[in-house]
């Protein structure tokens, strides 16, 4: 059974185009919350941009499961959260979230995946 997406591929507009791949969790696409987690990490291909995008309330178990969670052009995720349009020409190795009381994203300093480390 596919996924019921939050927004149809007909509704997305060109906001951040041209910039690859990433990967974001359903929690995102599907359930409709905010991206409040980002980071980029080194990219795989010369399609992969290196951007994970997360809600925040994902679990390691949740994670651990494939089927929760795609690749999705950048742009994609951007119309799901116009909020990390400034953050996508960060370098490599950059972290951000937007703590819950927050409109804004903070850099973070003291985390990193510990599978890409």
């Amino acid at each position: 059974m596919g996924k019921n997406f939050k927004i149809a591929a007909g509704q997305i507009k060109h906001l951040a185009t041209g910039l690859g791949s990433c990967i974001a969790s359903d929690k995102i696409t599907v359930d409709g919350l905010p991206v409040r987690f980002l980071y980029r990490t080194e990219p795989q291909d010369k399609i992969d941009s290196g951007w994970k995008f997360l809600s925040g309330t994902e679990s390691d178990a949740y994670m651990d499961n494939a089927s929760n969670h795609e690749i999705y052009d950048v742009n994609t995720i951007a119309n799901y959260d116009p909020s990390i349009i400034p953050l996508l020409d960060s370098p490599i190795g950059t972290v951000f979230e937007k703590p819950i009381d927050s409109t804004k994203f903070i850099a973070v300093k003291d985390w990193w995946p510990e599978d890409v480390a």
